[in-house]
């Protein structure tokens, strides 16, 4: 064998050699990559068990009680888990309160702030977002500094207002303060900014006008921030206390929160926790119901608002 060709081969076991050496390094830092990433997956997954196990913690406890006879509910300390499973709680439910009236008018109460405060929402946050004219940005921040004015504040004035008019206990006295939101306005706004101003010059060229322009075109494009405004406010009213509370004392009105809230401290000193955990089931299950159905676009809204 010549010189030339012995030296050709120590080169080429040197080259493989070294390629061995190299490839033999690559895959112990894959391997280390590896490990690393399946370590930061599993505590990601360990924190999101434990994060989502303490948000559904409470309504674990609401389905637990609510099945559990109202004598052992009073006991100490608590038994989380029931020794003995009941329904007398919901029929006890059906027999203090007409929880179908109330669900009823709790359905109609939310549903229709809903639908009424998001169409004006939205023609306000279109006004604010895609027609120019003197003061607009003065409104703006008249509209956002009366979100700092307590609710609680204006509670008295309202209500002697709607009395006057003769709209206590009815549909219409607990559903015209609720038409508009500032909230929404301001949400809807930031999410219509994001939406190209040429669509709308587009549609002036071929003679639409602006109500055709808001319904043809800013509405479809901002369906998930839509839905989003109207999750919180269908939301915020199905479980709100207060204000039905003090506008309704009979029956016919009454939605089902204030409904529960005649379970306590109305002639007895002791709380019937298995009867009103109950209730707040039954409350619950349409909110979970409607959020099941829209929570692609509710995340999608989120997610986009405010981009621009």
């Amino acid at each position: 064998m010549s010189t030339a060709t012995a030296t050709s081969v120590r080169l080429s076991a040197a080259q493989e050699a070294e390629n061995a050496r190299i490839n033999a390094e690559n895959e112990k830092l894959r391997r280390k990559a590896r490990t690393k990433r399946n370590i930061s997956l599993t505590l990601s997954y360990i924190a999101l068990i434990m994060v989502t196990f303490l948000m559904i913690f409470p309504l674990i406890i609401v389905v637990l009680v609510s099945f559990t006879p109202n004598a052992v509910t009073q006991t100490w300390p608590p038994k989380v888990i029931p020794s003995a499973w009941t329904l007398e709680n919901y029929t006890s439910l059906f027999q203090r309160l007409p929880i179908g009236r109330e669900l009823l008018n709790t359905v109609v109460f939310a549903g229709a702030v809903t639908i009424i405060s998001v169409f004006f929402d939205s023609l306000a946050a279109y006004g604010l977002s895609r027609v120019d004219f003197k003061g607009r940005g003065v409104l703006l921040a008249v509209l956002i500094a009366t979100m700092m004015i307590p609710g609680m504040a204006l509670l008295i004035p309202v209500y002697k207002l709607l009395g006057s008019l003769g709209l206590v206990n009815s549909y219409l006295g607990i559903i015209i303060p609720r038409m508009a939101d500032v909230g929404g306005i301001f949400l809807l706004r930031q999410f219509f900014i994001s939406i190209p101003k040429d669509l709308d010059n587009a549609a002036r060229i071929d003679g639409a006008g602006e109500f055709r322009i808001f319904t043809q075109i800013i509405l479809p494009n901002a369906m998930p921030a839509i839905l989003t405004v109207g999750m919180f406010n269908f939301m915020g009213n199905w479980n709100d206390l207060l204000w039905p509370l003090i506008m309704t004392s009979k029956p016919e009105t009454r939605t089902i929160t204030a409904g529960l809230a005649m379970l306590t401290g109305h002639g007895s000193s002791v709380t019937p926790y298995g009867v009103v955990m109950a209730g707040a089931l039954i409350s619950a299950l349409p909110l979970l119901i409607v959020f099941f159905f829209v929570q692609k676009r509710f995340v999608e809204g989120i997610a986009m608002t405010g981009m621009k």
